[in-house]
């Protein structure tokens, strides 16, 4: 994860943003006076919050934890994917 000045943000916008796109991370830009913020892709976003939705319940949570632990133990099953 990067952290840049706000102005320095300003300055070279067009590269941090393509630097945050071509490597999904997160860009800390801080400003004086202020709280810092983070830029990431919309895609990432979503797949966060995502994330977050599924594990805030505890059955989901515990469902997905089993379901990892049983990937882990070799008890998976490879399928194809189907074509939309």
């Amino acid at each position: 994860m990067g952290h840049v000045s706000f102005s320095e943000l300003r300055a070279n916008m067009a590269r941090h943003f393509d630097r945050v796109e071509t490597d999904r991370t997160e860009l800390v830009v801080t400003r004086q006076n202020h709280e810092p913020l983070v830029v990431m892709t919309l895609a990432e976003l979503e797949s966060l919050r995502e994330t977050l939705h599924v594990l805030s319940t505890p059955a989901n949570a515990e469902h997905v934890l089993a379901s990892i632990a049983d990937l882990d133990d070799g008890d998976g099953e490879e399928h194809a994917l189907v074509e939309p």
